[in-house]
């Protein structure tokens, strides 16, 4: 798919791709209500400037929309099958890591979880598990005020890298 493609497509059909970048229904119907976009840097500021406007819900929406960092590869691609591509990609960080930093991912995803009541929330791309482990056991000694900010800049750093994978096909004038 290319911005020309994302252009022509019915509502319907641009509401789903953009809930395959932010699992916000709010955030999707705005979106799709700015097609056209004349360039990819339109879109990404139409992004950036909706997500400014998402209420706390909208973006808890769009958190439940992942799975949680190490989560089996086989029950992700059943219960994200829209994203199950996408997410496998990002969190290529855990492939390799040892069974130890699996199981403390594990327990830290259900700690936050606990404590912050959504699933934990970090750009995954280009990071090791050990990585993604720090930063859970990190961020756990946030006021949930302060976590939800970052966890909302994380969501927005995921979107974008989202619709630049969705507009990645070269463009036909």
């Amino acid at each position: 798919m290319n911005l020309k493609s994302i252009n022509q497509l019915s509502a319907e059909e641009a509401k789903s791709e953009f809930l395959r970048c932010c699992y916000s229904t709010s955030w999707a119907n705005e979106m799709t209500k700015c097609i056209p976009f004349k360039d990819e840097s339109e879109m990404v500021a139409a992004s950036e400037s909706i997500a400014r406007k998402l209420t706390q819900s909208d973006w808890l929406e769009a958190f439940a929309g992942h799975p949680k960092i190490g989560q089996d590869i086989d029950s992700l691609k059943v219960k994200f099958k829209n994203t199950a591509d996408w997410s496998a990609g990002e969190q290529a960080g855990v492939d390799s890591a040892s069974e130890e930093v699996l199981q403390q991912l594990s327990e830290g995803n259900r700690a936050y979880e606990e404590k912050f009541g959504y699933i934990f929330i970090v750009c995954a791309t280009g990071k090791s598990a050990a990585e993604m482990l720090a930063l859970l056991q990190e961020r756990m000694g946030n006021t949930p005020e302060k976590e939800l900010l970052i966890a909302m800049a994380e969501q927005e750093k995921i979107t974008r890298i989202r619709l630049e994978r969705l507009v990645s096909a070269t463009e036909e004038e």
